[in-house]
């Protein structure tokens, strides 16, 4: 699932990013929830579906949308 960034005020919840981004709760990982990267910048990161990350590319907020790309431990035939 890709990753969006977006500013909001302090105290932001994963609700108000929703609703900021005119997303449904069926478009956000709701397990990951809304993480505050920056507090004094107002920045925020939520995972989205891959729709919803398309639909916010196309857009005109101010949202970033970034590869949250699944990293997984090195199998025992991986070179060391």
């Amino acid at each position: 699932m890709p990753l969006l960034t977006v500013r909001l005020p302090e105290g932001a919840t994963l609700d108000d990013a929703l609703r900021e981004l005119h997303l449904s709760q069926a478009d956000a990982d709701l397990g990951y929830g809304l993480i505050c990267l920056d507090p004094d910048e107002g920045l925020y990161t939520l995972r989205v579906t891959d729709g919803a990350a398309q639909r916010m590319s196309e857009s005109d907020t101010e949202a970033t949308v970034y590869a949250d790309p699944r990293i997984e431990p090195a199998g025992p035939d991986s070179p060391a």
